[in-house]
């Protein structure tokens, strides 16, 4: 097949989707397929014209474009198939705020949260008890996003997002370990369990991208029913946001065994480090392997 590999953009994840189309191009080369690169903030009025052309896309782009669904809709408007989301599914994941939303309507517990933009100003009151998480509530990769134990620090975590995005998720802090689950097609995969290596509150940017940046255990050492529990509230989720394909999320288990969801990947990284290849992994899946899967549920959606 003729595949445009879509990888790069504007956002300020593009190196990481660089990193990962790297690894992609190799795939796709590997199974045999004609592939073109392209990189929407070189040329990105010719999408629709390069997409017509070609019988796949797929899709390496973080944040804005490619996770907020305009790239989808571009595709869909050229007849063009592509693995993953569709356009209104993927911005609403990547909407944080409307996410929780969709995640407590459906049962699954959420951090207690506040949505602030800057028309309310970086004065507005905190709503919720410290410590507390701010961060973009459009974004990936833990860009922009402070961990505030002092209501001084509040205006100044703010500003940081707004400098970057038009509203700010805050987020109550809850103790506990990190857990990640994936889905691929309709299964949920093993759990992974995340720790930071240098000791950080929370698994930041530099311990997601470095090499050894955190200790990642798969599968997670957690008890069966808790693990069983986790991947039925990702399938119910994925499904809540009318996910197809693949997705990943986060979630927060607490020394008591509560769980809180954080929110859903719709492209989950594809680097070297990446945490749904390992997954994918360790039930027999090479990363080729997963990326002829990933076209074949593309595929599979629009036919």
């Amino acid at each position: 097949m003729h595949v445009i590999l879509i990888a790069g953009g504007w956002s300020d994840e593009r190196d990481v989707s660089l990193s990962g189309a790297r690894k992609i191009r190799a795939a796709l080369d590997e199974l045999g397929h004609d592939v073109t690169f392209f990189d929407p903030a070189d040329d990105f009025k010719n999408l629709l014209t390069v997409a017509k052309g070609a019988d796949f896309a797929f899709i390496n782009l973080h944040g804005t474009p490619g996770e907020d669904g305009l790239i989808q809709a571009v595709l869909d408007k050229a007849g063009c198939p592509y693995q993953g989301a569709g356009a209104g599914p993927s911005y609403l994941a990547l909407n944080k705020a409307a996410a929780k939303e969709v995640f407590e309507a459906h049962g699954i517990k959420t951090p207690d949260w506040q949505l602030v933009t800057p028309t309310q100003g970086r004065d507005t009151a905190l709503e919720l008890p410290l410590p507390v998480f701010v961060k973009p509530d459009k974004g990936g990769s833990s860009l922009g996003m402070s961990l505030v134990h002092r209501a001084e620090d509040f205006p100044a975590a703010l500003d940081k997002v707004f400098s970057m995005c038009q509203s700010a998720l805050v987020e109550s802090f809850i103790p506990g370990v990190e857990l990640t689950c994936g889905i691929l097609g309709n299964t949920p995969l093993p759990l992974i369990m995340i720790t930071p290596r240098d000791g950080s509150d929370f698994f930041d940017y530099e311990n997601k991208y470095a090499e050894n940046g955190a200790e990642e255990i798969c599968p997670a050492p957690v008890d069966e029913e808790l693990s069983r529990s986790i991947q039925e509230q990702m399938l119910t989720a994925h499904a809540a946001l009318g996910l197809t394909g693949y997705s990943r999320g986060d979630f927060i288990a607490t020394r008591d065994g509560a769980t809180y969801l954080l929110e859903v990947n719709t492209l989950p990284g594809m680097t070297p480090t990446s945490l749904l290849p390992r997954a994918a992994a360790h039930v027999g899946y090479s990363f080729t392997d997963l990326i002829a899967e990933l076209i074949r549920l593309g595929l599979e959606r629009t036919a």
